[in-house]
């Protein structure tokens, strides 16, 4: 007879336990990683009625690699792009959230009368909500498309990132066993130097890679490629001290960026769902029922704790930003609960030997209540802001009211604000590089010089010349490059302002010095790095305009490499109302441009091209339903609506070329259906006098009235019941105007 290894007869009765639950909780509609934690403790070692697993570190290895895989998938639809996207409003809520429930969960610990590390690693498993449990109870309820589904979206973005940071944080502190606050900073700093130095480097050299070889890949190598940058990534975290998950995340979040994202995700879904499994399968292995039994009374503290703590939590801080009651309440109702992350918290507690084994099954435990109450928490918002509408003095609700619409209107951006804050994005970021840089020379390319190629000062020279010709450009673009030019030069404008702007220009080729000193430190004297500094910085002003090419077509490539998502599905869609056959289309200002300090009524551009500025984005700045007083600047991102010949001849005459909407763009300014109803507060008002533009920033491109299309109507045109209005303006605000009789246009 022939021998089976444990390993795989383990496996067996893990798939084979995790098929036959997983089918039966389908089947009553619930959660799939319940199934496979009920599952874990069929065959674990506590249920003596089926046959059990032998060798339980072989399995611990696999669920190890289920949450490096669980990760790499995360990452793959998480993208720092969609953080950037999130918004300040999910970011209050997910932030106070954090820090109210690491709070919470400190203290409850702590009246349960447990270990100080027990509760630190309380509150973080009970500050991360779970994505998969939302997302499929919205999903069933219906309710994905509304507002605060939106904001939910957001809040577990944000909290995706905390998590890595918790989970960095958590090792630091169970290392060292305390709060030192210098090490916790420490971590922190380190976590975000490497966050960026990988995402910046990723996306330079990934993209391009896969670019170069797509003639090559079929889904095949595309799968195994795509492993093969995952496990790196988590080779090169371990390196660094970091987490092999986080690895994982990141290169994810980097392939995220590119064009082979979603071909990446739909391959890597069957590997990332096998070896998750195991994984779930595994914290269920490892549950003692009987310890449950034991701690059924902190399990229900907990429990109450988490469904109150992020319900108030997450409702507070949407009031805080100033997304009114309603909004906050469903939002709040929606997050109660902990789920994957909480599990990875709780098993990096276990595997660091700095937590009790009772809080790993208590963790499972308050996941699985908390996970069927969660649509029943949803549904009760409903309710819940009903009662809260009634006890609420109408005074207070007045407040919150106005406070809500005070933090909706959009603010304007100084030039000062923009100026100062590319000063300091440019500090962080090639300071990040250049640092990199001068470190990975002395780590491993002097040795290499020193040790294969020439011997002594010769060696240090050379290393030294090869590393100031990588750091070069970035050097340069920290000295003396102005992403905002225009802005700097109104400021310069101002005479008062010219003092400070030299200043700040000096400072900046101080900081460039200071970098080159630094590198020179490293293989000579104080005294002679700094006059050979002064020299390298002579020489650098002289070669200036070659530094400038290379440092530009670097920028280019990462650019392109950042945006090639985005313009791959840009180039696929665009907003088209189909019988007239017109869209909405974004050009750029040139700077050379005749129309830059003009005013649209002195453009005279509906007249003379029949297209309509919809919107005028500038800098941070959204100018919805611009008047006809309204200046054009250099770089000013035009959304036009007309004819294709139209918006040709209008993009010849302002010397821009088109760019169709990224995403980002197409779900903040987008095209609207309106039908007029016979209920509607529309109905027999004029365009003028029904309020739309004031109300919505919308600006109204088209309507049909029985079979007949009126393009660009007259402003006096009276609507009437049956009408089909077309608007162009964020569809929130114009949904808020109607309600359900707004259609968004699908691409």
């Amino acid at each position: 007879m022939t021998h089976l290894p444990h390993l795989i007869i383990d496996l067996g009765l893990i798939l084979g336990a995790a098929g036959i639950t997983t089918l039966l909780f389908k089947k009553l509609k619930q959660p799939l990683v319940l199934g496979y934690i009920i599952a874990g403790l069929l065959v674990g070692p506590h249920f003596s009625l089926l046959p059990t697993i032998v060798e339980l570190e072989n399995i611990n290895i696999w669920a190890e690699i289920g949450v490096i895989f669980l990760l790499f998938s995360l990452g793959l639809e998480f993208s720092f792009k969609k953080l950037v996207k999130v918004g300040g409003a999910s970011s209050i809520m997910a932030l106070i959230e954090v820090v109210v429930m690491l709070l919470l969960g400190y203290l409850t610990g702590k009246i349960l009368g447990w270990t100080t590390m027990d509760s630190i690693f309380l509150g973080g498993i009970l500050s991360i909500s779970s994505t998969t449990i939302i997302i499929r109870a919205f999903d069933e309820l219906g309710v994905k498309t509304q507002r605060f589904a939106g904001l939910v979206f957001g809040v577990l973005i944000v909290e995706d990132l905390v998590a890595i940071l918790l989970m960095v944080l958590l090792s630091t502190v169970a290392v060292s066993q305390q709060f030192a606050g210098s090490e916790m900073l420490t971590a922190v700093l380190k976590l975000a130097f490497f966050l960026m130095l990988w995402f910046l480097g990723g996306i330079f050299l990934i993209p391009t890679f896969l670019r170069k070889a797509s003639k090559l890949m079929n889904d095949e190598t595309l799968l195994i490629v795509s492993l093969a940058l995952c496990l790196l990534m988590v080779i090169l975290a371990a390196q660094a001290g970091f987490s092999p998950a986080l690895g994982a995340f990141i290169m994810g979040s980097i392939l995220a960026e590119t064009t082979k994202a979603e071909k990446i995700e739909h391959l890597i879904a069957s590997v990332k769902d096998l070896f998750g499994a195991i994984f779930f399968v595994s914290v269920g292995i490892l549950i003692n029922p009987a310890m449950m039994v034991t701690y059924a009374g902190p399990i229900a503290l907990i429990t109450i704790v988490t469904l109150l703590g992020k319900a108030i939590s997450i409702t507070g801080g949407g009031l805080i930003s100033g997304q009114g009651l309603k909004t906050s309440i469903q939002s709040g109702m929606s997050v109660s609960q902990i789920g994957e992350f909480s599990f990875i918290i709780a098993t990096l507690g276990l595997t660091l030997n700095v937590t009790s084994e009772f809080l790993y099954p208590v963790a499972v435990a308050v996941s699985a209540i908390t996970t069927f109450t969660t649509p029943y928490m949803i549904r009760l918002s409903g309710p819940l802001y009903q009662f809260a509408e009634r006890v609420l003095p109408e005074r207070w609700q007045k407040s919150l009211n106005e406070y809500s619409s005070g933090t909706q209107t959009i603010s304007t951006t100084s030039d000062w604000k923009l100026v100062l804050r590319s000063y300091v994005i440019n500090l962080v970021v090639y300071s990040v590089i250049v640092i990199s840089i001068v470190l990975l020379s002395a780590q491993y390319l002097n040795p290499f010089i020193t040790q294969n190629v020439v011997e002594g000062n010769l060696g240090d020279i050379i290393t030294t010349v090869i590393t100031l010709v990588f750091m070069a450009p970035f050097l340069w673009a920290l000295a003396v490059h102005h992403p905002q030019k225009e802005a700097q030069g109104r400021i310069w404008a101002n005479r008062n302002y010219r003092s400070l702007v030299i200043v700040l220009g000096f400072a900046r080729i101080a900081v460039a010095i200071l970098f080159i000193w630094f590198l020179l430190i490293q293989f000579f004297s104080v005294q002679l790095a700094f006059l050979v500094g002064l020299v390298i910085a002579a020489l650098m002003v002289i070669f200036s305009k070659k530094i400038q090419r290379f440092y530009i077509r670097i920028e280019n490539r990462f650019l392109r490499n950042l945006n090639a998502r985005e313009i791959q599905e840009a180039s696929k869609m665009h907003h088209t109302i189909t019988p007239w056959n017109v869209h909405l289309t974004s050009l750029d200002v040139a700077p050379e441009a005749e129309v830059v300090g003009k005013t649209l009524y002195e453009l005279q551009i509906r007249e003379k091209y029949g297209v309509n500025v919809a919107v005028i984005e500038r800098g941070d700045r959204t100018l919805m339903a611009p008047t006809r007083n309204e200046q054009l600047f250099p770089h000013d991102k035009l959304y036009v609506f007309g004819s294709e010949e139209q918006v040709e001849a209008f993009r010849q005459f302002i010397q821009a070329k088109s760019i169709s909407p990224s995403d980002s763009e197409r779900e903040n300014v987008s095209l609207q259906k309106l039908q007029i109803k016979s209920h509607s507060v529309l109905l027999h008002k004029s365009i003028r006098n029904s309020g739309i533009r004031e109300k919505t920033k919308g600006l109204i491109v088209g309507l049909e009235r029985r079979g007949e299309r009126i393009l660009n109507p007259d402003s006096e045109m009276v609507f009437q019941e049956g009408d089909i209005v077309w608007v162009v303006g964020i569809p929130r605000k114009i949904k808020s105007l109607e309600g359900g009789d707004v259609q968004a246009m699908s691409a």
